[in-house]
């Protein structure tokens, strides 16, 4: 009876060995996913929430918090030196795909050309749309602007040979940024300075600056009491935020695509203002910001 039941021990230890190895496997065989970001507060939130909603879904991953502008993370996604970023409808549409500016902005067909272009001539695909736009815009100062009957950006053409605008490193010579608001109302700067986001907005904040290059979910815009103008003639394509990824790591890790794509459609502008908030003002970690998000979501467990 003693040796049936020490048999009996022995085969149940090596079964449990054996699943126990399995499921190591299992979990070996997913990659670590490395996350690029942009270089402003946002992006590091949004990649953070990308990294919880993997590791949820049992993944390592690697954040680069900043790694660069749109084509510093764009080829880098492309060379599988990381594996997802957000990037923006707009920004693919015009930037990375050389598309035309479309006689009036269509927030949906921006979309649709971006993710049919995107595919055809990268083989990169878009895995989340978490439902929020955060578009560039020419803010001043409010005061400034009630002074001068400012509320749109074609009342600035009287003033601004005068005024130097402080932009993001991109805004200043992307064809849809600084060249498009010149193609379009027929105004130019006497100057601009690039700097990161963080130091733009310092900037007109004291005065170094007279407009800036804004972002519409940026709570700056509201605690350093500017004011963003009306694009009157429509001249700033949408930019819808969107994850992306090589169709190859898509295709290979669809735990990973479905991870992210728990996301879709969860933020809307004024929830991404008030998470960008939270690291502006309340100087909190973009992890953390990603966490009780998500966690207030339902999306992973406390």
């Amino acid at each position: 009876m003693k040796k049936t039941i020490l048999v009996v021990l022995v085969v149940f230890m090596a079964l449990l060995a054996v699943g126990c190895a399995e499921r190591t496997v299992d979990i070996e065989k997913k990659e670590t996913v490395v996350i690029g970001s942009k270089l402003f507060q946002e992006s590091y939130i949004l990649a953070h929430m990308a990294a919880l909603m993997l590791e949820d879904a049992g993944y390592e991953t690697d954040v680069i918090e900043g790694l660069g502008g749109t084509f510093v993370n764009y080829e880098a996604l492309k060379k599988d030196e990381i594996n997802t970023y957000v990037e923006y409808t707009g920004t693919a549409y015009s930037q990375i795909l050389k598309e035309p500016a479309l006689e009036v902005w269509d927030p949906e067909v921006v979309y649709t050309e971006t993710e049919k272009g995107l595919k055809e001539t990268d083989k990169i695909v878009v895995v989340s749309s978490p439902g929020f736009e955060d578009a560039y815009a020419i803010a001043v100062k409010e005061d400034w602007a009630e002074a001068n009957n400012v509320t749109k950006i074609s009342d600035l053409k009287e003033y601004a040979s005068q005024m130097t605008i402080g932009t993001d490193p991109e805004f200043a010579t992307r064809e849809d940024g600084l060249p498009r608001i010149k193609d379009v109302y027929g105004i130019e700067f006497k100057d601009y300075k690039q700097a990161v986001a963080t130091v733009m907005y310092e900037a007109i904040r004291i005065d170094d600056v007279d407009a800036i290059s804004a972002y519409t979910t940026d709570t700056r815009n509201e605690v350093f009491d500017l004011k963003v103008l009306e694009d009157d003639m429509n001249a700033l394509p949408p930019y819808d935020a969107i994850y992306i990824m090589t169709e190859e790591f898509a295709t290979n890790n669809p735990d990973a695509v479905a991870a992210l794509k728990k996301l879709d459609g969860r933020i809307d502008t004024d929830t991404m203002r008030s998470l960008n908030y939270k690291f502006d003002v309340e100087k909190m970690e973009p992890r953390d910001i990603a966490r009780g998000f998500l966690i207030h979501e339902g999306l992973i467990e406390a």
